[in-house]
């Protein structure tokens, strides 16, 4: 161990600030990606005056999760409005910012040999957590807080163009959805045909291979989960698992080739929609269409997004875990309008398509550079 190693509790002390005057009203809950998040707690008729109240630096954590889902949901609060979290979330912060720097805290606690770290200490707790011991025990590298700054600052230079690159990505998206609503909602020839998915493609439903194989999965294809969704923005490009060729040769019938649209067809995950930008294979929670005509996939895409609620609707079928067959998905009807304002509409979408993969492209570099920084905090001098 390096002697620039300390305990984090050297560093940290908890912060017991209660909403007892009621005077924060916004409640935020921790996401495994530890950021904030929208609470999806019913709070009506709760005492809110036991709230913790969080301020700027300050971290909140959930000591339970890590033998849950092996990770320990931590946020680090940087903007200056309070907000409130759950009285079960310990809220604490850097007792001198000119020896530890909060931010650079942050980079630690996101190193997933972090949350590896955090799991293996929940294995000799009896209630199987984390805890606020544990934490200060954790020993992490300390340089000099200059250091700690110019990691930050670097860390941060990468983030703030990843988050620009979703800007524009996002803009993209609004302008292309403003032109599909205009040409096709707005403007509607009495003229186009009502037609089933089918009529668009050949709808595939997924399929998993089986877990007594292992030897199915390596680096040659994508196999795409809903899991996957959260990466994507409009393409589908790459999977956290992939099959071997021995793997997807046995399911050569579920290939998916670059401009299928692939949509989740069950759960709470129902109605997201993607356009493949490689060739892949998808488990059985997706219907894929194998589009008849190139010109079909934008279309596709944009009209089942403007759907995706409808969808819901008929999966639900008085059941709590809305599920659409194959044979449901394909009879869902849609406009179909002429071919050559789909063609147009497709020469429109190219270079915005192109921007998309770009941006897309140099996010999944800056998110590698960004783990590479993260991985060498371990190894850091003084």
């Amino acid at each position: 161990m390096k002697s620039n190693y300390k305990p984090i509790g050297n560093y940290i002390r908890k912060v017991e600030q209660r909403n007892k005057n009621l005077r924060v009203v916004r409640l935020l809950g921790l996401s495994m990606t530890k950021e904030f998040r929208e609470t999806t707690s019913n709070t009506v008729g709760t005492d809110m005056s036991v709230y913790r109240v969080m301020e700027k630096y300050q971290f909140a954590c959930d000591f339970m999760s890590p033998i849950r889902v092996n990770k320990l949901p931590v946020v680090l609060k940087l903007d200056d409005e309070p907000n409130l979290v759950s009285p079960a979330y310990p809220v604490f912060e850097v007792k001198n910012r000119d020896e530890l720097d909060p931010e650079y805290l942050m980079m630690w606690f996101r190193r997933p040999e972090f949350d590896r770290y955090a799991t293996f200490k929940c294995d000799a707790a009896i209630r199987g957590g984390y805890d606020w011991e544990k934490l200060c025990e954790t020993l992490i590298p300390i340089p000099s807080i200059d250091k700690q700054r110019e990691i930050v600052t670097e860390y941060n230079a990468i983030q703030n163009r990843i988050d620009l690159n979703n800007q524009l990505i996002q803009k993209l998206e609004e302008t292309a959805q403003a032109i599909y609503k205009q040409w096709f909602m707005e403007n509607h020839d009495s003229n186009w045909e009502i037609s089933e998915i089918k009529n668009f493609g050949n709808v595939i439903t997924g399929k998993t291979p089986s877990s007594e194989n292992p030897e199915d999965f390596g680096d040659e294809m994508p196999f795409i989960t809903p899991g996957d969704f959260k990466n994507y923005n409009k393409f589908a490009y790459k999977a956290e698992r992939n099959l071997s060729k021995t793997g997807f040769l046995k399911l050569e019938n579920k290939i998916l080739p670059k401009g299928s649209v692939i949509v989740t067809c069950i759960g709470s995950d129902m109605g997201k929609i993607v356009i493949a930008f490689v060739d892949c294979i998808t488990n059985q929670q997706m219907n894929s269409i194998i589009v008849n005509e190139s010109y079909y996939s934008d279309y596709l895409y944009y009209c089942l997004k403007e759907i995706a609620g409808e969808i819901k609707g008929i999966a639900m079928g008085g059941s709590t875990m809305p599920m659409l067959s194959k044979s449901e998905f394909e009879k869902i009807e849609l406009i179909k309008p002429s071919d050559e304002i789909l063609m147009k509409f497709e020469e429109i979408m190219i270079p915005m398509n192109e921007m998309n993969i770009l941006y897309s492209n140099e996010n999944q570099k800056l998110s590698e550079l960004k783990d590479l920084l993260l991985s060498k905090l371990a190894t850091i001098e003084k």
